[in-house]
């Protein structure tokens, strides 16, 4: 359902310019952006997704993932078709890559109103704006988010960081929680294998930190492009800059879309890049997609006793009291 876009600005000869993401795209009249589902029809920016919902599931939050975020709670999760980025490795890429691949837009109509009420019957306590880039449908998300914040939910992105600072300033006040991919601390490894540029994420996660949105940091650890020492430390480094407190979650590459050179990551390497994170001071360090592994906890940073403890996406243990350690009383940041 095309709907008239937000944060862009027209330009002579009815070009127009979009301030939704860090592309900046200059679109020509009858063309569409990088994303593939911003549309310029004579001067006007269309979005082509507004409520047309391509996946649509009640998931544990910790598939997000966020570990401090109401663990154990259902978010509702939703998407449409499109990305900003056209990531080699991209696990959802039948979606995100089909606006740009075939030209086709597709999904179910959806109303704020409807997901935020199916939100409530699933028993859900956020909506999770997810699985593709949610940018690419940030007026269905802001509508959506403004309707849920009335409704006591929560709202939380799950993204690659590559958006304006207009288009976080415009959300924070609906928006509580982000997980943001940090893909590599290399600007080679942007440009080549996602399309886009490292800076415009850092200054993301940096904005979203100073306006007061929690932040939780994914890494895809990639055997041989972005697993080296001096790297992975850059990274650590960075996160732990905008507050030691912030998660980051190190996760298991598996072979897909156009990536198959290269092999599973290794168990060892995940642990290694876990050892590097609580090095630079990180409070909270997870392995991701080792289900059963203890890096999946979390730990009193104060004196080491287990407060959270996970089997994939379950929670089989939680002693926190009033958002702090039961055993020593150290305060374990995050929403709870």
């Amino acid at each position: 359902m095309a709907h008239e876009a937000l944060l862009y600005k027209k330009e002579p000869d009815n070009f127009v310019r979009c301030f939704l993401c860090a592309n900046h795209c200059r679109i020509a009249p009858g063309s569409r952006g990088v994303c593939g589902v911003m549309e310029n029809r004579d001067g006007v920016l269309y979005n082509l997704v507004y409520g047309l919902v391509v996946a649509e599931n009640v998931d544990p939050i910790e598939k997000k993932p966020l570990f401090h975020v109401l663990p154990g709670s259902r978010s509702y999760s939703i998407a449409t078709v499109g990305c900003n980025f056209r990531c080699t490795f991209c696990q959802n890429y039948t979606i995100s890559q089909m606006p740009r691949e075939t030209g086709r837009i597709v999904g179910q109509k959806r109303t704020p109103a409807q997901i935020v009420e199916m939100a409530l019957e699933t028993g859900s306590q956020s909506i999770a704006y997810t699985y593709t880039e949610p940018t690419v449908f940030f007026g269905f998300a802001y509508d959506t988010a403004r309707i849920a914040r009335q409704r006591g939910l929560k709202n939380v992105y799950v993204t690659n960081g590559y958006m304006t600072p207009e288009m976080l300033e415009m959300f924070s006040p609906y928006l509580d929680a982000a997980n943001v991919d940090l893909k590599s601390f290399r600007d080679e490894f942007y440009r080549k294998y996602c399309g886009g540029r490292l800076e415009p994420v850092l200054d993301s996660l940096r904005k979203m930190k100073e306006l007061g949105i929690w932040v939780e940091v994914t890494t895809l650890l990639i055997p041989g492009l972005n697993d080296g020492e001096d790297e992975l430390k850059q990274s650590a480094a960075f996160i732990a800059s905008l507050g030691t407190e912030t998660p980051w979650h190190i996760s298991r590459f598996h072979p897909q879309y156009n990536m198959t050179d290269r092999p599973v990551t290794p168990s060892s390497s995940i642990h290694e890049a876990v050892k590097i994170g609580k090095s630079a001071g990180l409070k909270y360090v997870y392995s991701g997609n080792l289900p059963g592994d203890s890096g999946e906890n979390t730990f009193c940073p104060g004196c080491g006793r287990l407060l959270i403890g996970r089997y994939g996406y379950s929670i089989e243990q939680f002693v926190l009291k009033d958002k702090t350690c039961p055993y020593c009383g150290e305060k374990i940041e995050g929403i709870f």
